[in-house]
């Protein structure tokens, strides 16, 4: 094995073992806490932390590398505490409460691998691109350029859509009413949207840095718009909504699921 694709492996190894650690320990803390919801203050930095080691490790690490892990990082540290304020005090969250329901009494023992095992096997495998990145050798171009913009893009709509629905929440006079302002107005998720953009842009630039050799990194935003729009993301949260908000059948009537577009005029 060529020398290049030796030290690939070793970092990715070293990479899934920072999930693996990180994940192990959040697990013994949400034992603690009976809080199995842990597992998503714990997302950026599992990711975030990967991605810094592929940068640090590498040993000849380019501009490129240093740039991505610093894009990574603004987006690791600003959903971090979005989510950390966002559930403090209010005890374990509802998907994971009724996970808990289903699956009995060994919920904790189970969750090790239901939820903080997957978890920290799904980010290792988001974090693809930034050890393509940190590898690439090839000289900075256009594409760089395309892909900065892309996550730039990504991080400020997620932060903005974030912003504005917490906002919406604080207002008493919003109890159970649909949020259907700003960017609410045109994608029903533009957190989720911006997400994506996120992982699409880094995967932009990890192309520019290793070109086709670093085709393989789209693994990364394929699974992420697949667990936001099937998995954990749209399909979960939409679930049974219509139960719960019956004027969100009207929302969905008017706004697009997830790409941003005019609104459509309502039914009559």
């Amino acid at each position: 094995m060529p020398a290049d694709s030796l030290m690939l492996t070793h970092l990715a190894l070293e990479g899934l073992a920072w999930c693996a650690a990180l994940g192990l320990l959040t697990w013994l803390a949400s034992l603690a806490r009976q809080d199995a919801s842990l597992a998503d203050r714990v997302w950026p930095a599992l990711i975030g932390g990967a991605g810094l080691l592929y940068v640090l490790r590498w040993p000849t690490a380019y501009s490129r590398g240093l740039c991505m892990a610093a894009l990574v990082l603004v987006w690791a540290l600003r959903l971090g505490i979005f989510i950390t304020l966002r559930n403090r005090g209010h005890g374990e969250d509802r998907r994971y409460r009724e996970m808990r329901a289903r699956n009995g009494p060994n919920f904790g023992l189970k969750s090790l691998y239901l939820v903080f095992g997957l978890q920290a096997l799904l980010a290792w495998i988001v974090s693809a691109p930034l050890l393509a990145g940190a590898a690439g050798g090839r000289a900075w171009n256009w594409l760089d350029g395309a892909g900065m913009a892309v996550v730039s893009f990504g991080i400020v709509f997620e932060a903005i859509g974030d912003a504005q629905l917490s906002r919406f929440k604080r207002e008493p006079a919003n109890a159970g009413r649909v949020m259907d302002r700003g960017l609410w107005r045109f994608t029903r998720h533009p957190n989720y949207f911006g997400e994506a953009c996120v992982w699409w842009g880094l995967w932009l630039m990890a192309l520019a840095g290793a070109g086709w050799a670093g085709l393989w990194s789209a693994v990364s935003p394929v699974l992420m718009s697949l667990l936001l729009l099937k998995v954990s993301g749209v399909g979960l949260l939409e679930k049974d909504i219509h139960e719960r908000r019956p004027a969100y059948r009207d929302y969905i009537a008017r706004t697009n699921a997830f790409v941003p577009g005019p609104p459509r005029r309502s039914a009559p």
